[in-house]
């Protein structure tokens, strides 16, 4: 599949579902997901982003499922290889395009603060262990990490070193930068913050890799399609509908949100890595009750 094919479109970032009594993978459960997403017709699904809570496994862990996720879905799939380690990071996207995955996605090491030399550096080996074996695109996530600097994604982006790019930072200036690098060279530049991923579409990015399109993926299809078809009206109430949905995410610790209204469409999502506090608990209620409420709406139009 070509990367002007394989690199458009809504791709869901997949949540990783755990074990009911411990934060173990639950490879049934998550294959169940995989085929939810298959079904509702998302161009890609992404393992182990932000929204799959990767810090949370083992390299042999996260290996095992995309091994699995990979031989069970029937659209490509991506998969995050950052690590804190580079030698890690190179294993696991050495795994990754031996299993036949679609590309890898890599972020800065976590954890510690790099500046840009650093993490010039660290992509710059990462890619060179890589060696054209698979696409990489950068993950630029400064919410949860370190930030990329836009001279150091335009430099890699720019020569070709990068095959392309998902931006969440949700800061509109740095996609523009991104947009003046595409006039030097194209790249695939996919939105990953939900809440700016309608206008950046209108604007030219090639699609999105959505955590909200794990528990809500017609939405985040209906609006890519109507955006590309150029119709407004319905590009805009359904931009809206993901507003309203993207207001209670915000409200909760990483994907927490996306994992509750994934289970409120039937999912097991087992075990929380970190258990909520009692107002918390009493919030997850008010959003089940509320998006048990909006989701026919939702879904009659889409």
């Amino acid at each position: 599949m070509s990367s002007t094919v394989l690199f458009t479109g809504a791709h869901a970032a997949i949540i990783t579902p755990s074990r009911p009594e411990s934060y173990q993978m639950d490879l049934a459960a998550t294959l169940e997901v995989i085929d939810f997403l298959c079904d509702c017709k998302v161009r890609g699904i992404a393992m182990f982003g932000a929204t799959g809570e990767f810090p949370h496994f083992a390299v042999e862990d996260r290996i095992r499922l995309t091994h699995m996720a990979i031989k069970r879905s029937r659209v490509p799939v991506l998969v995050n290889a950052t690590h804190s380690c580079l030698a890690e990071a190179s294993a696991i996207a050495e795994h990754a395009a031996s299993n036949g995955a679609a590309a890898v996605m890599i972020q800065p090491p976590a954890y510690f603060r790099y500046d840009g030399p650093e993490v010039r550096e660290y992509f710059l080996r990462f890619i060179d262990d890589v060696d054209g074996t698979i696409p990489v695109l950068l993950y630029n996530l400064p919410a949860f990490n370190n930030a990329i600097p836009i001279a150091v994604a335009q430099e890699l982006l720019e020569n070709g070193t990068a095959a392309g790019i998902k931006d969440s930072s949700g800061d509109w200036d740095y996609f523009c930068g991104l947009m003046e690098s595409r006039r030097k060279r194209d790249f695939p530049l996919l939105m990953g913050n939900d809440s700016i991923t309608a206008r950046g579409r209108a604007a030219g990015a090639d699609g999105c890799i959505s955590g909200c399109a794990c528990a809500i993926p017609e939405l985040l299809v209906a609006l890519d399609e109507a955006t590309l078809a150029g119709e407004r009206e319905r590009a805009d109430r359904l931009a809206a509908l993901l507003a309203e949905f993207v207001d209670w995410v915000v409200k909760f610790p990483g994907p927490a949100a996306v994992k509750e209204a994934t289970a409120e469409r039937g999912f097991k999502i087992g075990a929380r890595a970190v258990p909520f506090s009692p107002e918390t608990n009493r919030r997850a209620g008010e959003f089940r009750e509320w998006f048990r409420g909006w989701l026919p709406a939702m879904l009659k139009s889409c």
